[in-house]
């Protein structure tokens, strides 16, 4: 059996993957492929409206918030935040934790001076920035909720004098959170919602329309509203997998349910990596991800053979990120804790074999 602990495209439920198979043979029954029928149909209003529905109820999305659903992954909404909330001769503050932070405030800079309210880059982002301010004047404030290259995430959030804004690609529906918090947050589906080709934007209505500028048509939320996520053809089949993930998680009980199995998962990995004297956590353990784990050897010499015998025993996925290295795994919502348990399992064995 495979375990698979890739950052992402990660992985997806066994019984959402069947489904899918099937519908990509006959959808509902209809005699068509979910890949070959029209994103105006019917059949497929249904799946967007029951995806957009499932996105507000369990995240429990308050009245006065659009949900669409867009493509062009976390990377477009780097450039479409800015275009949309950020009018000529304003400030947009940023809080920035690692490399795709970084990417959010380079695109920033194109349409505007963002500032960097605070950073741990000289430390490699090796925790999480604290006791920094929020300028009252600023546009909007953006955080990356949590860092799959570092193995950091942001357990609480700041009161911010400004709409707040979070990519939340790596964590969402893994953990609750207040909406009414934000102003907007856009997550790709590719973590913990779907497959690649899918992003989630869930927005506060009254923030839009004050850029002051003429916006192109496909990077305008409030046309993608307007014409609810149908603005040009939606990414069919990704919004499909993404809401019977959705489905999925409702049925597991939910958000809340989902969070105490992965705050399981991430206690027991944690633990073994603290216990075992080969191994060592790299982050500062306030801030540790429980959705991405990072961890080094104390022997850099046994990370190749040791990563030799993890996929040996069916553990996919756990080599650390080209610009981090180490070991990172990924303990997204669809693995089971029998994952996490032959990993641990694996970490015991490899290191009685190498005292």
């Amino acid at each position: 059996m495979k375990h698979n602990f890739g950052a992402g495209p990660g992985i997806l439920p066994h019984e959402v993957l069947k489904q899918a198979a099937e519908a990509v043979i006959d959808f509902n029954g209809i005699g068509l492929s979910i890949l070959e029928i029209s994103h105006r149909s019917p059949e497929f209003e249904a799946v967007m409206n029951e995806a957009v529905s499932l996105v507000k109820e369990l995240l429990k999305v308050p009245e006065g918030y659009s949900v669409i659903f867009l493509q062009g992954g976390a990377s477009l909404q780097f450039s479409m935040v800015p275009y949309n909330l950020l009018p000529q001769g304003k400030t947009a503050a940023y809080l920035e934790t690692g490399v795709w932070a970084n990417k959010a405030i380079k695109e920033a800079k194109i349409f505007g001076t963002p500032v960097v309210v605070a950073t741990d880059k000289e430390n490699n982002f090796k925790q999480i920035p604290k006791n920094y301010e929020i300028p009252a004047d600023a546009a909007y404030f953006h955080i990356t909720s949590n860092n799959t290259i570092y193995g950091t995430q942001m357990h609480q959030f700041p009161k911010s004098p400004v709409p707040m804004v979070a990519d939340m690609s790596s964590d969402i529906f893994s953990r609750e959170i207040n909406v009414a918090d934000f102003g907007l947050i856009y997550a790709g589906a590719q973590k913990n919602m779907g497959p690649a080709g899918a992003t989630v934007v869930i927005v506060k209505d009254e923030i839009l329309g004050k850029a002051e500028r003429a916006i192109p048509s496909m990077l305008n939320y409030q046309l993608h509203i307007e014409n609810g996520s149908m603005y040009n053809t939606p990414p069919v089949f990704a919004i499909y997998i993404s809401m019977l993930t959705l489905r999925w998680i409702k049925a597991n009980g939910g958000v809340a349910a989902i969070a105490k199995a992965n705050e399981a998962k991430a206690k027991a990995l944690y633990k073994e990596i603290d216990r075992n004297p080969l191994f060592r956590g790299v982050c500062a353990v306030e801030d540790r991800s429980i959705m991405n784990v990072c961890f080094v050897m104390e022997k850099p010499e046994l990370e190749k053979p040791f990563l030799k015998f993890a996929e040996e025993r069916g553990l996919i996925g756990i080599k650390g990120h080209r610009s981090a290295g180490g070991f990172r795994a990924s303990i997204y919502n669809a693995l089971p804790i029998a994952g996490v348990t032959a990993l641990v399992d694996a970490m015991q064995e490899f290191a009685e074999k190498n005292k």
